[in-house]
């Protein structure tokens, strides 16, 4: 497309210098109108009109042939040529040409006719012929500009339609990107989640599902009937060893911290000042046990719990930790 740049620019200024070179061999028959009014219709009448490069051109020859006749006393043959030079500066609006142009019509149609009518003749009929083609090449001319410029426009609509094609391309890559890159961070989340799940319960065994169990129930059925005294006494005694076992409760830090990233660690570095109670409260949230496991295993009554939790979450938020999007999630 830039090489059909190019050449239509070339052809542009190549098509100037014709027109300089047209112009001002008129403007010299026009200059020795007034001294030589016979050299200058000669010269005019040798111009091959068909070869001329725009209708501005045409007008001024058209102008100029017109006033050489009436200046040679000679009557043409008909107005097609000086009508030439009447439309172009009517259509242009140049009232001054237009006015010489309709005074030499009407000289033209009332002149006498001349000894050499029969040349004058074939010399106005020639130019007639040589307009008509200058006609069909301006038209030839036009609609291969017109094509040009069509495909131009074509070529521009395309690249700009690949260019935007490129662009949606390149954001559907990275949004593509983006969704893997998210796919895998939850893929790496839910398998951190799963680690942390298998090894607890490869810590804790069959004690800890019979904890969980056993905490939900005994949750349930405490203080009611006799019967069931036995099932809390022995939930109790589980509680009980699971609270006093230390070695069970540093085994579960280091489960999550190995799983979630050093949660633990992190929370102690970023916030030092903060309490055991809470502390111990953090670990069992991060753990996935439910409140009324923690309840049990903290002796905290569930409603007291709920509102630990949320002082618990409030002060976190004051200090503002800068990992506290982290810390947030497991509440």
């Amino acid at each position: 497309m830039r090489s059909l740049l190019y050449i239509i620019i070339l052809a542009a200024l190549a098509g100037c210098g014709t027109v300089s070179s047209q112009r001002k061999a008129i403007d010299d028959a026009c200059d020795m109108m007034s001294s030589n009014p016979h050299e200058a219709f000669d010269r005019l009448c040798a111009m091959d009109v068909s070869e001329f490069s725009d209708s501005a051109t045409m007008a001024r020859w058209a102008l100029a042939y017109s006033e050489a006749l009436v200046a040679n006393n000679l009557q043409a043959p008909s107005d097609t040529i000086i009508n030439i030079a009447v439309d172009y500066y009517s259509a242009h609006a140049d009232k001054s040409a237009f006015l010489k142009a309709t005074m030499l019509r009407d000289s033209i149609e009332s002149s006498p006719a001349t000894a050499n009518n029969a040349l004058l003749k074939a010399l106005y009929v020639q130019k007639e012929r040589e307009y008509s083609l200058y006609r069909e090449r301006m038209t030839r001319k036009n609609l291969t500009l017109i094509a040009i410029i069509a495909l131009l426009a074509a070529c521009y609509v395309i690249s700009r339609q690949r260019s935007r094609l490129r662009r949606q391309q390149a954001r559907q890559a990275a949004l593509m990107a983006e969704a893997s890159a998210l796919r895998e961070s939850l893929s790496c989340g839910r398998q951190q989640y799963t680690d942390m799940e298998t090894s607890l319960h490869r810590l804790l065994g069959e004690r800890f599902d019979l904890i969980g169990r056993l905490c939900d129930t005994y949750y349930e059925t405490r203080g009611t009937t006799v019967e069931r005294k036995a099932l809390t006494q022995q939930v109790v005694q589980e509680i009980s060893s699971l609270k006093n076992d230390s070695s069970t409760f540093e085994s579960i830090e280091q489960t999550i911290n190995r799983c979630r990233g050093n949660l633990l660690k992190t929370l102690k570095e970023e916030c030092p000042d903060i309490r055991p109670d809470d502390y111990t409260l953090m670990t069992y949230l991060a753990c996935g046990f439910s409140s009324r496991t923690i309840s049990l295993l903290t002796g905290v009554e569930i409603d007291t719990l709920y509102k630990r939790k949320s002082r618990l979450r409030s002060r976190l938020k004051a200090i503002d930790p800068p990992h506290m999007s982290e810390f947030s999630a497991i509440f």
